[in-house]
């Protein structure tokens, strides 16, 4: 008879407080067999798994699969594959497995990538995923502003490579989020003020982490050294009355 294959579940840790983490991810930590991170091939470090480290039981084998921070899409492409297969083999072995991945599981996330190639690799694997608190949800606790209120809209986009998704939009959103703002600070500032349309603007850096730093002056924060870990939150006046019943 063959062996069972395991569960990889993909959870969300959320954003770097570990009181944050959801019960069903701490129920599902403290029975899988094995235990996933991702890190950078430059160093052994996961904040993910430093967040879920308390939720972890000593006895849980924990593994940290290597991705390299790099343009070069080949080198990318194979560290991918080999990262799926690694996790494929302990779920044909019959054990159980969880991917932690900063924020939500399926939100700008390493998991959405590696659950592909998992899934293409061995489409019989059985995968759950367990959604976690984002940055910006924890951000917006943290400033006491509501992100959306009545037939608002809310953008979140990446701030990778600037502020050019908001100058191509003719209707902007009421809020916007601009997740991984880092290098491209001055230039999403620079979008935000041409705009002329988000007088409450506020940056969290580290947000949930013991060096966590509210800025409410986001020129000034454009003077300081950027900092992976930045986000920003930008809004409108808000006019919105609740609809009525």
């Amino acid at each position: 008879m063959k062996q069972p294959t395991g569960t990889l579940y993909g959870i969300g840790v959320g954003p770097g407080d570990p009181d944050l983490i959801t019960l069903k991810a701490v129920k599902i930590l403290n029975r899988v067999d094995v235990v996933f991170a991702a890190a950078s091939t430059r160093n052994p470090h996961s904040l993910a798994l430093s967040i879920a480290r308390p939720h972890i039981p000593e006895a849980t084998p924990v593994e940290l699969l290597h991705f390299p921070m790099t343009r070069d899409r080949s080198a990318t492409r194979r560290a991918w594959e080999a990262n799926a297969r690694r996790i494929v083999a302990v779920l044909e072995s019959g054990r159980d497995a969880a991917f932690l991945t900063l924020g939500d599981s399926l939100t700008y996330s390493t998991f959405g990538y590696l659950m592909k190639r998992v899934q293409a690799e061995a489409p019989h694997i059985d995968v759950q995923t367990v959604p976690g608190i984002t940055s910006y949800q924890a951000a917006a606790s943290r400033l006491n502003t509501p992100l959306v209120e009545g037939e608002g809209s809310l953008m979140v986009v990446s701030g990778a490579t600037g502020g050019g998704r908001l100058r191509s939009l003719s209707q902007k959103p009421e809020t916007v989020v601009f997740l991984k703002a880092y290098r491209n600070l001055k230039d999403i500032c620079a979008a935000i003020e041409e705009s002329g349309l988000y007088p409450h603007c506020a940056a969290v850096k580290n947000c949930g982490q013991p060096n966590e730093e509210v800025v409410v002056d986001i020129e000034a924060l454009c003077r300081q050294e950027p900092d992976y870990w930045t986000l920003i939150i930008a809004r409108q006046d808000a006019n919105h009355e609740p609809a009525s019943e």
